[in-house]
């Protein structure tokens, strides 16, 4: 394996110093999107999306073994939000882009174990025969029933999977709404969580806003996104935030992210698109000022 900082960060620097400090009541919701055995060698292991089947299973005997219980991101909010609520070894395992091989292969594995899992569906690549979305062939309705039957869950990821970021706030509120709708028809059951696609822009206070309230007025009670950490109290309720797992997260490092270990990584990542937002406005501020000074000639 080659080398990892966030690895070697999580492993060395920061598992020794958390497992001495009093951790905060958290839970973790984990993110995977395809159990298949895709390489993707040209992919920086942080970025990954596959786990390989085998992984899979050995980090769902993992939760197993150490004694951790699969909830629903309703039933976690409670939790965190309820003094009073049973502190159980709670975690959420979500799925991201409605690919057929959690049928094929994260299921048995789940159903083998009682866990449940919450999968987040693009509706414009769910048909009622198979359609291909990214290069993966995506659940049927059919099997989405099926697996509903056996206490799946299922959210919204909008329909088309877009960067809602680049979309109109009139285009945005059709995305989730409309999947929203789509998902409830086709299950003939109430939807209420959210999966935003792509990287979570944090730093952009005025899209998250306005993303908050439309998800509000579609009638979202829960939501996650690529914000690493554990949720917790402090947590946005519809922006949650969530551990990527793949192929290359061995039994240390994803021991350690369960724990807290990794939630390091959103710290840092906040401070680099904070950086990169002041850089951006700074630049443009610094590009106006020159054409202020030398208008252009008319």
């Amino acid at each position: 394996m080659s080398f990892r900082f966030d690895r070697f960060a999580t492993l060395y620097l920061v598992n020794p110093l958390q497992r001495r400090a009093a951790g905060s009541e958290s839970v973790p919701i984990l993110m995977y999107h395809s159990i298949s055995n895709d390489t993707e060698r040209e992919v920086h292991p942080y970025y990954r999306i596959a786990t390989s089947p085998l992984q899979f299973a050995a980090q769902m005997k993992y939760l197993r073994e150490n004694g951790y219980q699969t909830a629903s991101l309703a039933e976690v909010l409670s939790q965190l939000h309820d003094q009073n609520a049973t502190r159980n070894k709670r975690i959420v395992i979500t799925f991201d882009d409605g690919y057929r091989d959690f049928y094929t292969q994260a299921f048995p594995v789940l159903n083998q174990y009682g866990f449940t899992a919450t999968m987040f569906l693009p509706t414009a690549f769910i048909g009622d025969s198979t359609i291909s979305f990214k290069r993966k062939d995506c659940l049927t309705w059919a099997e989405i029933s099926e697996l509903k039957r056996y206490g799946m869950l299922f959210g919204s990821h909008t329909v088309t999977h877009p960067q809602l970021r680049d979309l109109s706030p009139s285009t945005v509120c059709e995305e989730i709404a409309n999947s929203k709708t789509t998902i409830e028809e086709k299950l003939g059951c109430a939807v209420d969580s959210f999966s935003y696609p792509y990287a979570f822009p944090q730093a952009d206070t005025n899209f998250t806003k306005m993303l908050r309230e439309s998800l509000r007025q579609a009638g979202y009670q829960a939501g996650v996104c690529t914000i690493v950490g554990r949720a917790n109290r402090k947590s946005d309720p519809l922006f949650m935030e969530r551990l990527p797992v793949n192929s290359c997260d061995d039994d240390a490092l994803f021991g350690a992210k369960l724990t807290g270990a990794y939630d390091w990584v959103s710290k840092s990542q906040y401070l680099s698109k904070m950086v990169n937002a002041r850089l951006r406005r700074s630049t443009v501020g610094a590009k106006r000022r020159v054409l202020k000074d030398f208008p252009s000639v008319q």
